[in-house]
């Protein structure tokens, strides 16, 4: 299980970024390579996004595993409930997923194209997430330039 004391726990989870992390600077890094130019963490938008698109009005998020519930749904839930503070962090993630939607759904609602990428799927295949960006752009100008 878990060796950890209260103390480091508490510290480790200090250090953990909200920021700068390194699948958002690897996507960044990728993105300015391919031309694009953005706004990071634009406190202008609901969610703060971490990456924003201002020509294209494409906002990307990239969301860490464990803080936004991946496979909530499929075991992940179990998994949680028996670690440590289970009701804590239940609760956390729970709320967190709803806020996710929600914010998900207002932006677009304001016109926005919203991408959301798991931080692992990021480090894993940057390319193949920089591809979906692109592939976005190229798609809503071509919706642009039927209108």
């Amino acid at each position: 299980m878990d060796d950890m004391t209260p103390e480091q726990r508490h510290t480790n989870m200090q250090h953990i970024r909200a920021n700068n992390t390194k699948p958002e600077v690897l996507l960044r890094k990728n993105l300015w390579k391919h031309g694009l130019r953005y706004r990071i963490n634009w406190s202008e938008l609901l969610g703060k996004p971490d990456i924003v698109l201002t020509k294209q009005k494409i906002c990307i998020f990239c969301d860490g595993e464990y803080f936004h519930g991946k496979d909530w749904e499929n075991g992940k839930r179990e998994k949680v409930l028996s670690g440590n503070n289970p009701d804590y962090w239940t609760t956390k993630i729970e709320k967190n997923i709803v806020r996710d939607e929600e914010i998900t759904a207002i932006l677009q609602g304001l016109g926005w194209t919203v991408l959301r990428f798991w931080s692992r799927d990021i480090l894993k295949n940057v390319d193949g997430c920089v591809n979906t960006i692109l592939q976005t752009i190229l798609e809503l100008e071509i919706s642009k330039s039927n209108s």
